[in-house]
C-alpha cells in the first residue's frame, strides 16, 4: 500500500535538506518532482529539482486532468503530475510530494489518506537569515517570501504533524519517526498482517 506524504514549508525553512536526507536513507520512498513554470535558480537542473515546463504546456495539461494538484504561487504555476503516484503504486513505493498550502488542500481532498507534515523554522527572525543566507533573491523577493510565510504558517493547524526545524540532525531524525510511524498504523499494514490472523483463524478482526 502506497502512503502519500505531503510536506509543506515556507521558503527557507529547510524542507528541502529534510526532505533529501530522508529520501537518500529510505529506499521505499519515491519524490515527486513537480511541475513549474518558474526559471531554473542557482545549480537548479530540470528533471531533479523540478520538470520546467512553459505556461501555454502547464495550461495544457491541467486541461487534460494530468495533475493531481496545482496552485498558481508567486505569478508561476505549480503541479504534481499522477504520473509519480502511478510509479510509486507499481513499485510498492511511498510517495513524498513538497507542496504548498493550496496544493496540500486539494491533494488531501482527492487522497484523504494522504499524511501531512508541516516544517517550520524556530522563529521570523532565522527564516529571514536563512533567506538572506542562500543569496539568491532580491531585497523585494525576500520581503514577499516573508509575508507570504506568514500567510502560509497561519494553515499550519490543518496538518497532521508539524515539525520546528532548529537543528538538522534531530529535525530528520523526527522527519524519519513520522514516516515509520504512519507506516506502521493498522490500515496500511491489514496487507501484511491478514495471513497471520487468518493463520489464527481470527481474520474477521480486520473487519471491526
Amino acid at each position: 500500500m502506497t502512503t502519500v506524504f505531503i510536506v509543506s514549508a515556507p521558503s527557507g525553512s529547510g524542507k528541502s535538506t529534510l526532505v533529501n536526507r530522508a529520501l537518500k536513507v529510505d529506499p521505499k520512498l519515491l519524490f515527486s518532482i513537480s511541475y513549474t513554470t518558474r526559471a531554473p535558480r542557482g545549480n537548479e537542473k530540470p528533471g531533479e529539482t523540478y520538470n520546467y515546463i512553459s505556461r501555454a504546456e502547464f495550461l495544457a495539461r491541467i486541461a487534460q486532468d494530468e495533475f493531481l494538484e496545482h496552485a498558481k504561487v508567486f505569478e508561476n504555476y505549480y503541479g504534481t503530475s499522477r504520473l509519480y503516484l502511478d510509479r510509486a503504486r507499481a513499485a510498492g513505493q511511498d510517495l513524498v510530494l513538497d507542496i504548498d498550502v493550496q496544493g496540500a488542500r486539494q491533494l488531501k481532498e482527492r487522497i484523504p489518506d494522504a499524511v501531512s507534515i508541516f516544517i517550520l523554522a524556530p522563529s521570523r527572525e532565522i527564516l529571514e537569515r536563512r533567506l538572506r543566507a542562500r543569496s539568491e533573491d532580491s531585497e523585494a523577493v525576500i520581503e514577499q517570501r516573508l509575508r507570504g510565510a506568514a500567510e502560509e504558517i497561519r494553515n499550519c493547524h490543518q496538518y497532521d504533524y508539524v515539525l520546528v526545524n532548529e537543528e538538522l540532525e534531530p529535525s530528520v531524525m523526527r522527519l524519519k519517526s513520522i514516516i515509520e510511524a504512519e507506516r506502521l498504523r493498522r490500515h496500511r499494514m491489514e496487507e501484511k498482517i491478514r495471513p497471520i490472523l487468518e493463520s489464527f483463524q481470527v481474520g474477521e478482526v480486520l473487519k471491526k
